[in-house]
């Protein structure tokens, strides 16, 4: 089990379900955001294909801006590492961190509550 408590998040982790608590301020933008980081598996899949490192590069920048202004830090943990993957062109690192964003993203159950 893994506990991580932030400002906006308190994230557990079992076995493969991960559930965030996410602050009940973000309730009416975070399914978007999801949806969106949905999308963008499918974006890399594509530009993995294509060897499109700059557009991996682009959606990885992004994703590791914005995932922790969400409640998400894992979001922009594999953001980071897209980055750097898609900078270096590490079609392996890509490849397994677009399944990690795709299996942390089918796996999440968000919780909104009230943080003080």
């Amino acid at each position: 089990m893994t506990i991580q408590e932030g400002s906006t998040e308190l994230e557990m982790s079992f076995g493969n379900k991960t559930t965030v608590f996410v602050d009940k301020d973000l309730e009416d933008i975070v399914p978007d955001f999801l949806d969106n980081r949905v999308k963008d598996v499918r974006l890399l899949k594509d530009a993995l294909e294509q060897k499109d490192f700059p557009t991996i590069k682009a959606l990885g920048h992004s994703m590791k801006g914005s995932g922790g202004g969400y409640g998400f830090d894992r979001i922009s943990e594999i953001g980071r590492v897209l980055e750097t993957a898609a900078k270096n062109e590490n079609a392996d690192t890509i490849q397994k961190q677009t399944i990690s964003l795709d299996l942390f993203l089918n796996n999440l159950e968000v919780v909104y509550k009230e943080f003080e």
